[in-house]
């Protein structure tokens, strides 16, 4: 099973956002959008960071998807 983030790109991209502002919001490092864009696994306490910063769910910014 997968992990998709296509679900926060889109989010980012409707809210007019870039990642960079992603970072700031949430204070999250490069490193982890780099291992978003390329669709591993992040922890937990990230997708709080970013759900708390976009004030969203997990559902609202990643889908896993059967291989």
């Amino acid at each position: 099973m997968t992990v998709s983030y296509k679900r926060l790109w889109k989010l980012l991209i409707d809210r007019d956002l870039k990642k960079k502002d992603l970072i700031d919001m949430a204070g999250i490092s490069p490193y982890v959008i780099s291992k978003m864009n390329k669709g591993e696994n992040i922890t937990v306490e990230v997708v709080g960071r970013i759900c708390r910063a976009l004030d969203c769910t997990p559902n609202d910014i990643m889908e896993f998807i059967e291989e």
